[in-house]
């Protein structure tokens, strides 16, 4: 056996050695690479989460539309079997107060009669106004007039709406497809109660404000398909609304308030579902600090 000549060239290496300003490099690049994959990766969770509860609440939608749309078939026939009876009721204390006028203090229960009559029938017109089959006659509407026109429409003469200060903030040249009618009573329904709401924005330390507001939006439908809509804002400065409350407010006869029907709101929704859209409430900011509440409309872009 021969052995190796000694002082011969030293064996190549297959792979030359990575210096300390290469390896630097390469590890500062991996750095790089997996930062970016962890930014995107949590993007993506996000649009993902933000997705399901866009279906979540588009799916909230549909079924709320269906279950008022047989409260309001029930409250129809309920509403008719009152009228008549109460018709009657008011005929007769109608007669006792004209028999009674020179006895007072019976006069007075008939009076009193008479108006809890009127007010009944006031409840019985909100649940056929709530119950009756919409027909939307749709129209191109500028959106600005049609906010003002609503905002103008709902001022009246009440100690909320002297210290409210009340803005429309949209753009001149966006048009909104609906009829005009039903979407001027939508707003002034959601207006009245928002001002109600504003008044109590005063124990934030700043005045009650409301501004009303316009623009186009993309949202999903249950399957998951993105459309455009065209959404009617109305924010208020009050003290928000618990999510709880807010899924309850459009339901038929639920009311925060210590007088009224509530229907008004459910009103609000059949009339918005009538025009293929959508509404919502919600509060705006943290749960321990709220800035208000927006209830938004949202509308087709296009007429049906």
């Amino acid at each position: 056996m021969v052995a190796p000549a000694s002082g011969g060239a030293p064996s190549s290496s297959p792979h030359p050695a990575i210096s300390h300003e290469e390896l630097t490099a390469l590890l500062a690049a991996f750095n790089d690479a997996t930062g970016r994959l962890t930014s995107t990766h949590e993007r993506l969770q996000g649009e993902v989460t933000k997705l399901r509860s866009q279906l979540a609440d588009a799916k909230v939608q549909v079924e709320r539309s269906k279950h008022l749309a047989l409260l309001g078939e029930m409250a129809a026939g309920i509403a008719h079997e009152v009228r008549n009876p109460l018709g009657s009721i008011l005929l007769y204390a109608r007669m006792l107060q004209q028999d009674l006028t020179d006895r007072p203090a019976q006069r007075g229960i008939a009076d009193k009669i008479a108006t809890s009559v009127q007010r009944l029938e006031s409840v019985v017109g909100d649940v056929l106004a709530f119950s009756r089959e919409m027909r939307v006659r749709a129209h191109p509407l500028h959106a600005r007039e049609l906010l003002e026109s609503a905002l103008h429409a709902a001022r009246c003469d009440t100690p909320e709406w002297s210290a409210v200060e009340a803005r429309v903030e949209a753009p001149e040249s966006l048009i909104v497809h609906g009829d005009g009618s039903l979407l001027t009573q939508v707003l002034i329904n959601i207006i009245r109660n928002a001002v109600e709401a504003s008044a109590g924005g005063r124990t934030f330390g700043r005045a009650p404000t409301l501004v009303l507001t316009a623009g186009a939006v993309t949202v999903r439908t249950p399957e998951g398909t993105a459309v455009p809509m065209h959404a009617l804002r109305v924010h208020d400065s009050g003290p928000g609304i618990d999510p709880e409350t807010a899924e309850k407010l459009f339901t038929p006869f639920f009311t925060t308030r210590a007088a009224g029907t509530g229907l008004g709101l459910a009103i609000v929704h059949r009339i918005v579902d009538a025009h293929g859209g959508r509404v919502s409430l919600r509060t705006r900011g943290l749960p321990e600090k709220p800035e208000g509440a927006t209830a938004e409309v949202l509308l087709p872009v296009t007429l049906t």
